[in-house]
């Protein structure tokens, strides 16, 4: 298994990352150092998460070189349009506090005004183009709304970040996804969005199945997850502001999932999503003005 990912464009990222969605911004400062310090270099962000700055701020306080760390965010619904994108990445760059990014995504597929869609990744190529972003990417897009985005643009996603966790892994999402040379990222890869979403008294955490290989392990049913993502090629980024919790979901290196139990852990799969349907974000439901930087 291997810590990097090689993009299709030849940029290399860190296999697992540090997520920061919900993490209030003043919480955020300190854990993404934290996380820095116990050996992350991929930090994950959005413009809608309102904690740009703040993990800007994590990174400058962590005194690791910028060039050391890759830096993700992604653009919300209300800056998309061409023009619009443009000046979302400079609201991006400004609050992050650099001047190159180093993968930038729509954040969602405005299905409902798909123009607006094709005008930011239009953007997000010419971005890339001038050198201010080093790989462009999509987040949530399924496979019938990629073949859409691929005939009006000239640029393959690096990366699509969707829901994947064993209780919902999107194979054909993936399937899609590995034909066109994507790298599929997963958030909540932990499947901590079906512990406050539905019937909590069933959660990834508490899954019998899980919870028998990490006692097998020695590990947590966390750590078994995230290994369950690298083992099978994905990149993930786990989420959390807890120190301890932070060094273990990264200390994954030291075990190894059998074929048996990565095939017990992909067959969890229910097919049930846990976040909101990708068709159903339209302007009008989910706008948020995104502040200048």
């Amino acid at each position: 298994m291997t810590t990097t990912l090689t993009l299709d464009n030849g940029v290399e990222m860190p296999a697992l990352g540090f997520g920061v969605f919900q993490t209030p911004p003043e919480e955020t400062v300190a854990s993404v150092a934290e996380a820095l310090k116990v050996g992350y270099r991929l930090i994950d962000t959005a413009a809608a998460y309102g904690n740009e700055r703040e993990v800007g701020e994590g990174i400058k306080q962590s005194g690791i070189d910028r060039s050391e760390i890759f830096i993700e965010t992604k653009l919300w619904i209300s800056d998309y349009g061409h023009d619009e994108a443009l000046h979302g990445f400079e609201k991006s760059a400004g609050k992050l506090g650099v001047e190159q990014i180093d993968l930038l995504l729509l954040h969602q597929p405005l299905t409902s005004d798909f123009d607006r869609t094709i005008g930011a990744y239009r953007a997000l190529e010419e971005l890339l183009a001038a050198g201010k972003v080093r790989a462009i990417g999509v987040s949530n897009v399924m496979p019938d709304v990629l073949e859409r985005l691929l005939a009006e643009t000239a640029i393959v996603p690096a990366v699509n970040q969707v829901e994947v966790h064993p209780y919902f892994s999107q194979p054909d999402v993936q399937k899609a996804d590995a034909e066109h040379g994507i790298l599929t990222q997963a958030w909540s890869p932990m499947g901590g969005i079906t512990s406050y979403r539905g019937d909590s008294s069933r959660t990834t955490f508490n899954d019998p199945v899980i919870d028998e290989i990490a006692q097998a392990h020695g590990r947590t049913p966390a750590q078994v997850m995230v290994r369950w993502h690298l083992q099978e090629g994905r990149s993930a980024i786990p989420k959390s502001v807890k120190p301890e919790r932070i060094a273990a979901n990264f200390d994954v290196l030291g075990f190894e999932l059998t074929a048996d139990e990565l095939s017990r852990i992909d067959a969890l799969d229910t097919g049930v999503r846990s976040g909101p349907d990708p068709d159903a974000i339209t302007l009008e439901s989910f706008h948020r003005d995104i502040p200048e930087a």
